[in-house]
């Protein structure tokens, strides 16, 4: 399973960073969305929108002011899921997705991986 990351940094202050590090603990492919270029465990933070394949699951980062600009490119990705971690909720964007039969949740990722929920 293939997770974008949406707000990656490479600070390791960041929930960003450490879900990042959590899923590739838990074997999960990453790959990474940020305003600032950079890396996490030999990952490299893109700063653009690539065409990404086969990503299972979108996890955001981004706060709900900042996301409008990213909602054409999310949804041309055809996730099978969101989710929006804490301070990341935003029910337009949420709605948006249900009517592409993508997923969407508010859920924090690091407590999903770490219940085995994720």
């Amino acid at each position: 399973m293939k997770t974008l990351v949406i707000g990656a940094s490479a600070n390791p202050e960041r929930y960003s960073f450490k879900a990042a590090n959590m899923l590739l603990a838990h074997n999960h492919e990453i790959e990474l969305i940020g305003t600032k270029q950079g890396e996490i465990a030999g990952h490299s933070i893109q700063t653009d929108h690539p065409q990404f394949k086969d990503i299972d699951t979108v996890t955001m980062y981004v706060g709900p002011r900042h996301q409008p600009a990213l909602y054409d490119y999310i949804l041309s990705l055809n996730p099978r899921r969101i989710i929006f971690n804490p301070g990341a909720e935003n029910e337009e964007f949420e709605e948006l997705a249900q009517e592409k039969g993508i997923f969407s949740e508010e859920a924090c990722t690091l407590v999903l991986l770490s219940t085995g929920q994720f």
